[in-house]
This record gives C-alpha cells, structure tokens and sequence, in this order.
C-alpha cells in the first residue's frame, strides 16, 4: 500500500506541477522516486511539524496544491490547532498524510502510537478524513483527495495486509461504503476501516457474514449506513483506533438518529498501552487481533440470535 501510495503521488505530481510534497524528516526512501521525478516539488521542512503545516497552508493561498506527509502521532495529532485555524477554516486545498497511524510504530510507544487521530480530525468542520485499507483503496484515495479541492486527512496504517479488493476502484464517492463481502442477513454485518478490513474479511468469512470497508469516515453516507443496518441483524464496526470518536462513534450517530439498529463497536479500549512490542503484540495487548475479534463477533452473533428468538 506504501507503493501504490508513493506511485499515486509521483503521477499526480508529474501531471501538476502545482503539487508540492513537505514531509517533516521522514520517508527518505519512500520518496525516492518522487525526489528523482519531481525533484523542484519537494521540501523537506524538518523535525517542525506545526511550520510545516503552516507553510502548506501559505502554498495553498498563492496556488500550490500541498501534499504534507508526516507520522500520524505527529500529523494530525501535533498539528490540530495549524490544521484547524490555518487551513480547514478558509477550505484550502492541503492533503495531510498521516503515515503509521494505529499502532504500526509499536516499538516506540505511546509517543508514535496513533489511536486518535480519526476523532480529532472529524471533530474539524470543512476536514475530510480518508481511511484506505488496500492498494486500491489507497489509489482511489489519492486520487479523490487531489480532485475535492478541500482540506483532507488521510490516515495510512498497517501497508502489508495484501489486498481486500480484487481489483482497481474506479472512483471514490463522498462517503460511500464499499462492499466487500456478502453474507446471512439473519447475522450482524461488519463495516471495517484501515487495516481491519483485512481482520474482518477473514472472520466473515469463517461466520459467513456481510462486509463492508468504509474508505471515507468523514463524511460518511447516511444512506449506505442505514442500509447496512437493513440488511443485517445489527452491525459490528472494526478499527484500529479508539473506541471514542472513530468509525463506531460515527455509524452509531447516524444509526441512533435514522435507523436504530445494536452496534458493537471494537476498536482500542480507553486507554494506553502497558508495554511497547510488536504491533501483533500490542493487537492482543489491546484485543483487536483476528482471533480475539473473531470470539468477540461469535459471541455477539450467537446474543444476538438469542435476544432475537426471546422477542419473536
């Protein structure tokens, strides 16, 4: 997903000159083939975050379309008052990169850890968040992000998961839930984000279960929301990030107002993480690795057909 990503940029940029990369001291060999293709297209502003975004914002006021590249920890999380005053609040065109977000740095701690970076950014009106799980989500991705003309966040977490999708999306639509996987509609459905989406294809595939990836979680389309709660017997949202202010958080606002349906959330619990290691260690540490989300989705399947009986 990195390759598609430093691919999708290279040929974005060479098609606009107007395109210019800032990364705060990160990504050298990531943007190998950028620097040697477009080398006048790209500055590195060094270890100063909150100038850099700055500095894009000021880009964007004389014409520049600025791609900003930076940890997750660090972009948004460092940057949140620079991205709200200096460019989400006058609309301009700054595509923020927010790489390793959820818990791909997992040997560096909670310092570089990502778990809130979805909450903070949708909490920003006029900010559009993207959460690409795949290649192919990650193309359409860019390609939407370089085409909407607005303040956008891209979230990029775990990149080797190998893909969901068989192959290249056509277009992003504002919102839209892509469909993965059909499945029984006496079971709950799985709407997934980011690197979950590979977690939850494989789960609904043992439980037969319908899946569906959410590319773009701000906004996020009411309709495609309510009808995947039509569809299922209650929905399950998967995320590698808090359980506070992410993908659950948003499924269940539209859901409680248009289409009241049980949701379980699972993403990260309320709180940091006891010890650094790896990121499938700290996937355990914090209950979201495959086997323990597959038990977690068995038992809601299993009270959920109970409590269906009981009411019938």
């Amino acid at each position: 997903m990195r390759e598609a990503f430093s691919n999708a940029l290279v040929r974005l940029a060479l098609a606009d000159s107007r395109i210019l990369l800032l990364t705060g001291d990160h990504g050298y060999s990531l943007f190998d083939e950028f620097r040697k293709s477009c080398p006048d297209q790209y500055i590195n502003a060094g270890i100063a975050e909150q100038n850099m975004v700055g500095m894009a914002a000021g880009l964007a006021r004389v014409g520049f379309r600025p791609f900003v590249y930076g940890l997750a920890a660090f972009v948004p999380i460092r940057t949140v008052e620079q991205i709200k005053l200096d460019i989400a609040h006058d609309e301009l065109p700054v595509v923020l990169l927010g790489d390793g977000a959820g818990f791909v740095y997992s040997h560096l701690g909670t310092s570089h850890q990502s778990t809130e970076d979805i909450a903070c950014t949708r909490a920003i009106p006029q900010l559009q968040v993207l959460s690409p799980a795949d290649r192919y989500e990650m193309i359409a991705s860019m390609d939407y992000a370089y085409a909407t003309i607005c303040p956008v966040y891209l979230r990029m977490g775990k990149a080797d998961l190998g893909d969901v999708h068989r192959g290249p999306i056509n277009s992003l639509q504002p919102g839209r839930l892509l469909k993965i996987r059909d499945g029984r509609s006496d079971r709950p459905g799985l709407i997934a984000t980011g690197s979950m989406v590979r977690a939850a294809v494989d789960i609904a595939t043992d439980l037969d279960l319908m899946v569906w990836s959410a590319p773009i979680l701000k906004p996020l389309d009411v309709d495609d929301v309510c009808a995947a709660a039509c569809a299922t017997l209650g929905l399950v949202t998967l995320e590698e990030h808090s359980v506070l202010g992410g993908l659950g958080a948003a499924v269940t606002e539209i859901t409680s107002e248009h289409q009241p349906t049980r949701v379980l959330r699972i993403g990260v619990p309320d709180r940091f993480s006891e010890h650094c290691g790896t990121h499938a260690y700290l996937l355990r540490e914090h209950g979201i690795d495959t086997d323990s989300v597959r038990e977690r989705v068995g038992a809601y399947c299993q009270s959920l057909a109970s409590s269906s009986i009981a009411f019938a």
